[in-house]
């Protein structure tokens, strides 16, 4: 009786491998330093076996891009859980995500997907899931804080991830400005019930 893996929790093993590898080597040296050889070695993988499972290397950077930036985002939860006043939750997240690594890698994973439409889906799904986590969360801790917002919850969280991933591109374009220029957390509307 043999005690291999049947060939399709193999694939699924592989694929897995490969993005963790890719998400990790990305996050370390970007996209430009990464060769495809290096992310299959680390991975245990072939190279042949990323355009199996991804198509191109630029497939491969967008899912690690989206991976990580999704991870990194449930770092903001704890630090917005710990907050007891609307003005530091709005302050504590607006510091935590404009300095999160994974907002600059998700930029560029973006642009790629301007050139490659292909890769769009990738983007827009990603972006959803990121869209309604954020939601889940912020609802949650309105709820527990008894906080309202001036908007729905879903515009809410689009908003103020549209403007962390905006003020990061606009960074990375070259404008000289700093982080603090930007009022990330005024994009924020969240506010004790009884103020008016």
């Amino acid at each position: 009786m043999s005690t291999s893996q049947p060939p399709r929790a193999r694939g699924r093993r592989t694929r897995s491998q490969i993005l963790e590898q890719a998400t990790v080597l990305f996050a370390e040296r970007g996209f430009d330093a990464v060769s495809v050889a290096e992310i299959a070695t680390a991975a245990g993988a072939h190279p042949h076996q990323i355009t199996y499972y991804f198509g191109s290397k630029d497939a491969l950077f967008v899912h690690a891009a989206f991976a990580l930036l999704l991870r990194e985002a449930e770092r903001l939860e704890p630090v917005g859980r710990r907050r007891h006043t609307p003005e530091s939750f709005r302050s504590a997240l607006a510091r935590t995500a404009l300095a999160l690594p994974a907002v600059p890698i998700a930029v560029q994973a973006m642009s790629i997907t301007r050139r490659r439409p292909e890769l769009r889906p990738v983007a827009e799904q990603n972006l959803a899931l990121l869209f309604r986590k954020a939601k889940q969360y912020l609802t949650a801790i309105l709820d527990r804080r008894d906080w309202v917002i001036d908007r729905p919850a879903d515009v809410e969280a689009r908003t103020f991830w549209s403007t962390v991933l905006g003020a990061r591109l606009i960074s990375e374009s070259g404008f000289g400005g700093r982080s603090d220029d930007i009022d990330l957390a005024g994009v924020l509307t969240v506010r004790a019930r009884t103020d008016t």
